[in-house]
């Protein structure tokens, strides 16, 4: 029997993939770039290199489902408390900016849909994941898996999100950059015990605002990499945008934690018909 077909869009390193593939799908990943940091973690499945704004929905006519992470930078931004970041949204709200540009990755995941329902004469659900700071952008999410929120066909029966103290990211800590929150969050939802001073992943990487992280500056520094905290220690923007070790942790700490991409694979894993069972 041909195992059903997924798209996961801006596949990053395959969070969703990884459920996906668990569940039984064939999954292909699309993505600007490739993943691989040269830490031996790549993408799981057939990737695609290709901006996602060029994808016609008819091509993906033969998925049973659709997940999508669209890039969150700007979103996430926005929600700092920083001058320069609510000047930036004042701008999109006066239109001095344009918010279609801004919310286009997403919309596209909505444009690729309707266009993949009309080529296949059927629905084709899809799941898109974002931030929280997204919602004044592009609508109220459905529903939130800790720092996950999602947008689409989400099911109406989802798992629940276990909540404990979290320690906060420690970027004063160069030992601890980076590490894998998101795997210690699907053992959390899968009721499996954690160390006692064991962290959750509940903010994305890029808004430390989320996370607890508190700075002084106007936010300008995030964008020349020399942000101190009230304590002179360097921010997380210390780190370069562009460098490997920034992008591998942003990577990592973005990834969809397994419970979640599990269980939204199994909700539309296609039923087996009888006569294939036969």
């Amino acid at each position: 029997m041909n195992k059903p077909l997924a798209i996961d869009l801006f596949c990053g390193l395959g969070g969703w993939t990884e459920g996906l593939l668990a569940e039984g799908y064939d999954v292909t990943g699309f993505d600007i770039e490739a993943h691989d940091y040269g830490d031996g973690k790549r993408y799981p499945a057939k990737l695609v290199i290709r901006d996602v704004l060029t994808i016609h929905g008819s091509e993906l006519k033969d998925a049973a489902l659709i997940v999508a992470s669209p890039p969150c930078q700007e979103f996430s931004y926005m929600a700092m408390p920083w001058s320069r970041a609510k000047a930036i949204a004042a701008e999109y709200r006066s239109g001095q900016r344009d918010a279609k540009k801004l919310t286009a990755l997403f919309d596209a995941c909505f444009r690729i849909q309707r266009e993949a329902i009309e080529a296949a004469g059927h629905h084709i659900p899809i799941v898109v994941e974002n931030v929280r700071g997204a919602q004044p952008w592009v609508g109220r999410s459905k529903w939130n898996f800790g720092s996950y929120y999602l947008w689409g066909d989400v099911p109406a029966l989802m798992p629940i999100t276990m909540r404990f103290k979290s320690q906060g990211m420690n970027w004063s800590d160069r030992t601890k950059h980076g590490q894998d929150f998101t795997r210690i969050a699907g053992r959390q939802a899968e009721g499996l015990k954690l160390p006692r001073n064991g962290h959750r992943h509940t903010r994305h990487l890029t808004n430390q605002a989320e996370h607890g992280t508190k700075f002084s500056q106007s936010g300008d520094a995030w964008f020349d990499g020399t942000p101190r905290d009230a304590n002179g220690q360097k921010g997380p923007s210390a780190l370069s945008s562009k460098s490997k070790s920034r992008k591998a942790a942003s990577a990592e700490i973005a990834r969809i934690p397994f419970a979640l991409a599990s269980w939204i694979a199994s909700v539309y894993r296609p039923k087996m018909e009888l006569s294939e069972a036969r």
